[in-house]
Parts: structure tokens; sequence; C-alpha cells
């Protein structure tokens, strides 16, 4: 905080005591001429009087008190913009000194489970659950809840794997994250077969899945020279995709920005970019190996599930 921002707060504290001070100072006086608290000639049924008795003295000071406490609290704790109190205390170091303890506390709960390979822990019943944990609590809002994931984020229960699928790339994955770019290449594209080579370029695609199906068709026949000649680096002759780069194989039935015309040719000539992010510090390696154990276990459930660590 800036010191005129400080200044502005120092001042506004000192506003609000003072002003307490002179409200009770001035309720609690009585004046030259005040009636008595039994004069204030409100009776009723004969007998029974209002009085406007003061509040009693012990307990205006009272809130004296109250007043002289909050000043030595904000001098003690700080209260007064960036200027730190006499205790030296702050929230930060608070929550510093709180995070410490409980670390602690998750350090000797992970610890059992520290350097073990990923299909080891998969086995363990309690190392699933406790990735389970740490996956709805960290993953969960891109992957969702049941990680099958949505539009641009892929689904984690089935056996496609950008990146590869084993245990080791994707303890990788999660540590370090991914970047998957796809370039833009519909200028290119255009440069190369006109202004419908887009088009041509899908229904070649489309095709890698099952390559008979490319006689006779028109569209992907003239596609395929345009694949061959900008796509073919990444995605191979066969569409088989790279892990090495992320990408993907084009020759199942999974597109995780979605399978119609218009995707794909948003895909092809605007590219795509996709971003996991690095947890290494946030999780920490062993906490990483557990949401990875997890995150495996969802496709290769090791059948000799084992009952520890």
């Amino acid at each position: 905080m800036s010191t005129g921002w400080s200044w502005y707060v120092i001042a506004l504290v000192a506003l609000n005591i003072v002003g307490c001070v002179w409200l009770l100072w001035w309720t609690s006086r009585r004046r030259p001429g005040d009636p008595a608290p039994e004069e204030t000639s409100h009776v009723w049924d004969g007998d029974i009087t209002e009085y406007n008795k003061p509040l009693p003295r012990w307990w205006i000071n009272l809130f004296y008190l109250t007043i002289i406490f909050s000043i030595a609290y904000i001098a003690w704790y700080g209260g007064l913009g960036g200027y730190e109190g006499y205790g030296k205390w702050s929230s930060q170091n608070e929550h510093a000194a709180r995070k410490q303890i409980e670390d602690a506390k998750l350090e000797e709960t992970f610890r059992p489970y520290a350097n073990q390979s990923i299909d080891r822990l998969a086995g363990d019943d309690k190392a699933v659950a406790l990735g389970r944990s740490i996956f709805n609590n960290t993953c969960a809002t891109c992957h969702g809840s049941s990680a099958k994931g949505a539009i641009g984020y892929p689904n984690l229960t089935d056996g496609i794997w950008h990146w590869g699928g084993s245990p080791e790339r994707i303890l990788e994955t999660v540590l370090d994250g991914r970047e998957g770019v796809m370039p833009e290449w519909g200028t290119v594209l255009t440069g190369m077969g006109g202004p419908d080579a887009v088009d041509y370029t899908i229904a070649y695609v489309r095709t890698l899945s099952n390559p008979d199906s490319i006689r006779n068709n028109f569209l992907a026949a003239k596609g395929k020279p345009l694949y061959e000649g900008v796509c073919v680096a990444c995605h191979g002759i066969d569409g088989k995709g790279n892990a090495e780069l992320g990408a993907p194989d084009l020759t199942d039935d999974y597109w995780m920005y979605g399978d119609s015309k218009e995707s794909l040719r948003k895909t092809i000539a605007e590219g795509r970019h996709g971003s996991m992010p690095a947890h290494r510090e946030l999780l920490g390696e062993t906490r990483a190996r557990l949401a990875a154990a997890y995150v495996w276990s969802l496709s290769n459930r090791p059948p000799e599930a084992q009952g520890g660590p």
C-alpha cells in the first residue's frame, strides 16, 4: 500500500476514534437548564411516570475502555494502512504459519506414497481415493468431476492420449504441463488448392480411419495432396499422430474440439492452442503422482489391486 493510501486510512481511523469519544462525551453530559430525570411530564394512569435517567457512569466508562482497547489493538496488530504494528503481526504471516502446520499434516499423509510408480499406486485403493480427491480439487474444473472432459478438454477415461498414455508420460503431463498448438493453415491451404482447400482437407481427413473410402470420393482425392503437403509433418502419412508433439491420431473417432464440419474447418483454418498448466509447484511430486495414478487407473485399472502402499 502506498504512503498516500496509508495516510488516508490513518485519517479515517483517527476520525472514527475521535468521533466516538466526542459522541460519548456529548450525549452523556447534562446541560444547564435540563429538566431533572423525573421531570419528563410523561405520566400515565396517575402514577406511571417516564424517567429520562442517564446511563450509569460505570457503563459509560466501559465504552471509553473499549475505545482504549481498540487503540491498543490497532497499535499492536496494525491497522493503519501499510504501517506495521508493534507485534509485527500480519495476515500473511498468520496464513504462512497455519499453512506450514497443515502442510506438515499433508506430508505425513502422503509420505507412504512418495516415489512409488504410477501403476503400483493405481493398484492401491487408498492411494486411488486420495488421487481422486486431489483430482476433484484441482483438475475437475477443466476435465469435469467424471474426468470425461468437454469441448477443448480431453476425456481422461478412454485409451486415447495425445501426449502418450504411459504412466511416466501422464506424470510428466501433470507435473510440467503441456502446450498443444495447431497452427493456422487456412491461408496456406487456400494458396495451394484454392478457396475450398480446407474442405478438401477435411474430406480426406475423414477417410483416414477407412482408407478404402477415398475411392470415388472426389473431395477427399483433392484433399490428399493438401494433407500430405501440410499436415503430414505432425500427424504422419497415415494420420496416426505423434505423441511427442501432442499431435492427435486422426484415425480414431475422438475429436477434442468436435467432429462437425464447422469445428474441423475452424481447427484447420484458424488453428487451436490448448494449454495444460504445470502442477509441480502447486501439488508437489507426491500429490501429482497420486493424481496421475488416479487418472491412469480410469482406463488402466490393474487387475491385481493391492490393499496398501
